[in-house]
């Protein structure tokens, strides 16, 4: 399959996203869209960064493909591909398909569009803009993604993210341990969680001793992850109008680095 982006996808990925596509909705005219296009276009707009006004003319229609990556975002699409992509990874690594242990951290990021929701100022990073609240595995996979306003507190947000984790069912049902900075500290935190998730909320400090940059046991995991998201220009700032768009757009970006090593594993 020739390739006109660096960002399209190959034979072989193809070969793995196409059985998770969505099949078109019985009734009404059969669907002509080429799905493999539709997918190249928004993993171009993620890689590049670009407008989706200004996706280039050999992909499909920009209002088209936009469609199709609101509709998945909206019926949960993006999560279940993600989360089945994630599965196949973790097997791969000799892993079990659901994780028993977690690392969960946040994420401020600035915007760049004056129509964006969600705004709020973090005091500690001094970042007005929005922020990243992830749960990943200890492979660094993404587990469970939700952008809020930069105010809402790491602890807040953690709370909000375990009930959405809690949500996922099966996939997440031996998560018993949580590790997490500094930010997530206090016995009360602690009690919450194990109350209503029976989950092991352990916090991972930096050593006081030592000056400088070091590499803190479990946390260096999550923060791999942040960087993997930042190689997607698209996630450099929050563009995204909605919230919920900004989560579906982070969903694209760990989709796309799985299903690469995947296919290179094949």
């Amino acid at each position: 399959m020739p390739t006109a982006y660096d960002s399209d996808l190959t034979t072989l990925q193809w070969e793995l996203l196409e059985p998770l596509i969505p099949a078109a909705k019985p009734g009404g005219r059969p669907r002509t869209t080429d799905m493999l296009s539709v997918l190249n276009a928004i993993f171009y707009l993620v890689v590049t960064g670009c407008q989706w006004r200004q996706l280039p003319h050999d992909f499909p229609c920009w209002s088209t493909v936009y469609s199709y990556f609101r509709r998945w975002r909206d019926d949960g699409t993006w999560v279940h591909i993600n989360e089945h992509l994630r599965m196949q990874e973790r097997v791969s690594e000799d892993r079990h398909p659901s994780p028993s242990a977690a690392i969960c951290d946040a994420q401020s990021v600035k915007v760049g569009n004056p129509r964006c929701h969600s705004i709020g100022f973090d005091g500690g990073k001094m970042v007005k803009g929005r922020k990243r609240h992830v749960l990943v595995d200890t492979l660094g996979l993404v587990l469970m993604v939700m952008v809020t306003a930069a105010n809402i507190s790491d602890q807040r947000g953690a709370k909000i993210l375990f009930w959405k984790a809690r949500r996922q069912g099966a996939s997440l049902s031996r998560l018993v341990r949580i590790w997490a900075d500094a930010g997530y500290q206090g016995q009360a935190l602690m009690k919450w969680v194990m109350d209503r998730f029976q989950y092991v909320l352990e916090v991972v400090k930096r050593s006081d001793n030592l000056a400088g940059f070091q590499v803190v046991s479990k946390r260096w995991i999550v923060e791999r992850t942040f960087g993997w998201l930042l190689w997607s220009r698209r996630l450099n700032k929050d563009y995204e109008v909605l919230t919920r768009t900004a989560e579906a757009l982070a969903y694209v970006a760990m989709i796309r680095l799985m299903v690469r090593r995947l296919a290179q594993e094949h």
